[in-house]
C-alpha cells in the first residue's frame, strides 16, 4: 500500500499577501512523515502585472518566491503566457527550480519552447510511475499575434496520450482551461485520473468527480489551498482520492507577515518610481477626462487610427502634473489589456455605436470582472472621432455623417472584443491584436513623446 499526498494552487496572480500562509501550510504539509510521498504543483496564473513587483521583475520575484515554496511542477496560465511579451515569456523561467508542462504551445516553427516540456513522468519512492502533461487556455487570436502557436486541446490530449501510453500508473493532468474544460477532459480521455485545473477561478471545496476522473480547483488570489490524499494498493492502483480544500484565511497569522508583503510591494514601487516616462503639464491634475482623452490619442496613435474608444472605469486614478513615472502608470492603469485594431464597415459601425449607447447608463455603474479588468466598474463610454445625435440616431465620423458601405479603422481594446455587450465588434470586426505593448505601455510611450522630460 502506497500513501501520496498532492498540494495545490492556482490563479495566485501576485497576491502575496497570502503568501506567508500558503508557504507556512505547504512547508509543513511537505514534511508530513504519514505519508509516503507529498508533491506540490501550481496551474497557472501565479503572476500578475498588476502588482508593481511582478510589473518592475517582469515575473522573477514571483519565480523566486514559488522556489522558496518548493513545486514539484507547474503550467502557466494567460497572465504568464499573453500579459508578457514573447521575449519576457522566454526568460521568464530562467532561475525557476520547478519544472514547466504545456504540451499545447508552440514557437511559430512548431517546436517546443526551451523553458517547458510538454509532459513529465516521475517516479515514486515505491515506485509508482506518475505521469503529468500541462495545458493552458487555448487562445488563438491573443497567442498568434504575440508569435506562439496555440494548439486545441483535443488535438494535443490525442496526440500525447498515445506517448504515454503504457508508460504510467497514475496520469495527473495540470491545467489552466477552466472547469468547463476541464469536465470535457474528463468525459472525453477516462484514462486521466486527476485534473489539477485554473483559470475559471472556481473553488470546489472537495473535488468533482466525473465518471472515474477528479477534478479540483481552489478559487482565486490563493484564498484557498488544495490539499488531496491519495491511496494505492501494491499494484500501483488508485484505491482512494480525497481531495480538500483549506481556507487560507483560517490558517494562524505569524509576527512579520505584514511586513513581508508591504515589503514585496514597496520593492516594486521603489524600481518602478525610478522609471520616469514624461512631464506633464498643470492642466493635467486631476483631470480624469484630460487623462482619458490624452490615452484615446495614444491608442489611436498606436494603432494607427483616428477614431478611439475606451471605458473611464479603466482609469483608477488621474494623471498628475508634473513627472510621472512607471509607477504612476501602474497604479493608474494597472489591467494587461492590449490594444486591438478594428476594421468595420460603416453600418456596422453604427450598429456597435447604437450598442453601446444603448448599454450606456446601464455599464457606468456595472462591476465588471475577468478579461484583465482591474478596475471596479466599467464606467462611461469615452469617443475620440465619434459623435452621435441622439434624436435622430446618426453617428458622424469626425464630423461627417457615417458612410454606410465605406470601411471605418478602430482603435479599442481586447476586453471589447471578448465581453458581450458589444457583439458587432466580434461577429462583423477585422480584429487585430497589437503585442507585445499593452494598454499602459502605449498610454507611456506617447506620454513620453508628446510631453518629454526635456
Amino acid at each position: 500500500m502506497e500513501k501520496l499526498r498532492i498540494l495545490h494552487t492556482n490563479d495566485l496572480h501576485s497576491h502575496f499577501e497570502q503568501f506567508p500562509k500558503i508557504g507556512r501550510y505547504l512547508r509543513k504539509a511537505q514534511a508530513d512523515t504519514s505519508v509516503d510521498q507529498v508533491f506540490t504543483f501550481d496551474a497557472g496564473d501565479f503572476m500578475d502585472r498588476s502588482h508593481p513587483l511582478s510589473d518592475a521583475t517582469e515575473g522573477q520575484a514571483n519565480i523566486a518566491l514559488m522556489n522558496e515554496l518548493h513545486y514539484d511542477a507547474i503550467t502557466i496560465g494567460n497572465n504568464e503566457g499573453i500579459s508578457n511579451s514573447h521575449q519576457v515569456l522566454e526568460r521568464l523561467f530562467t532561475h525557476a527550480e520547478f519544472p514547466v508542462l504545456l504540451a499545447n504551445l508552440h514557437e511559430e516553427d512548431e517546436s517546443f519552447p526551451k523553458w517547458c516540456n510538454p509532459y513529465e513522468i516521475i517516479k515514486t519512492k515505491k515506485g509508482t510511475r506518475i505521469a503529468m502533461v500541462g495545458l493552458t487556455a487555448a487562445y488563438p487570436m491573443t497567442y498568434g499575434p504575440n508569435h506562439w502557436h496555440v494548439k486545441l486541446i483535443s488535438e494535443t490530449m490525442d496526440k500525447v496520450l498515445p506517448e504515454l501510453e503504457g508508460k504510467y500508473d497514475i496520469l495527473i493532468v495540470i491545467s489552466h482551461i477552466g472547469l468547463t474544460m476541464d469536465r470535457y477532459l474528463a468525459k472525453h480521455y477516462p484514462e486521466i485520473n486527476l485534473i489539477i485545473g485554473g483559470h475559471s477561478h472556481d473553488l470546489i471545496p472537495n473535488g468533482e468527480k466525473v465518471n472515474n476522473t477528479w477534478i479540483v480547483q481552489t478559487g482565486k488570489w490563493g484564498h484557498y489551498i488544495g490539499d488531496i490524499q491519495i491511496e494505492l494498493d501494491v499494484d500501483h492502483h488508485i484505491t482512494k482520492i480525497r481531495p480538500q480544500t483549506i481556507a487560507t484565511s483560517s490558517l494562524p497569522a505569524a509576527e512579520g507577515d505584514a511586513e513581508f508583503v508591504e515589503r514585496l510591494s514597496s520593492q516594486g514601487t521603489a524600481v518602478l518610481r525610478e522609471r520616469t516616462i514624461a512631464k506633464l503639464p498643470l492642466e493635467f491634475t486631476q483631470d480624469k477626462l484630460l487623462t482619458i482623452k490624452v490615452s484615446l490619442d495614444a491608442i489611436s496613435s498606436f494603432a494607427g487610427t483616428d477614431i478611439a474608444v475606451l471605458n473611464s472605469g479603466l482609469f483608477l486614478d488621474s494623471f498628475k502634473s508634473g513627472v510621472i513615472t512607471e509607477d504612476d502608470l501602474q497604479y493608474i492603469l494597472p489591467h494587461p489589456m492590449h490594444v486591438v485594431k478594428t476594421r468595420l464597415r460603416g453600418s456596422d459601425v453604427w450598429r456597435m455605436v447604437m450598442e453601446m449607447e444603448k448599454n450606456r447608463h446601464f455599464l457606468k455603474k456595472f462591476p465588471l470582472k475577468g478579461m484583465s479588468f482591474r478596475g471596479k466598474i466599467f464606467g462611461n463610454i469615452i469617443y475620440k472621432g465619434i459623435s452621435v445625435d441622439e434624436e435622430t440616431r446618426t453617428v458622424y465620423i469626425n464630423g461627417q455623417e457615417i458612410d454606410p458601405y465605406r470601411e471605418y479603422e478602430l482603435a479599442l481594446l481586447d476586453h471589447y472584443v471578448l465581453i458581450p455587450f458589444f457583439p458587432t465588434i466580434s461577429i462583423m470586426g477585422e480584429n487585430k491584436f497589437l503585442f507585445p505593448d499593452y494598454l499602459r505601455t502605449v498610454v507611456g510611450d506617447y506620454l513620453s513623446k508628446k510631453y518629454p522630460l526635456d
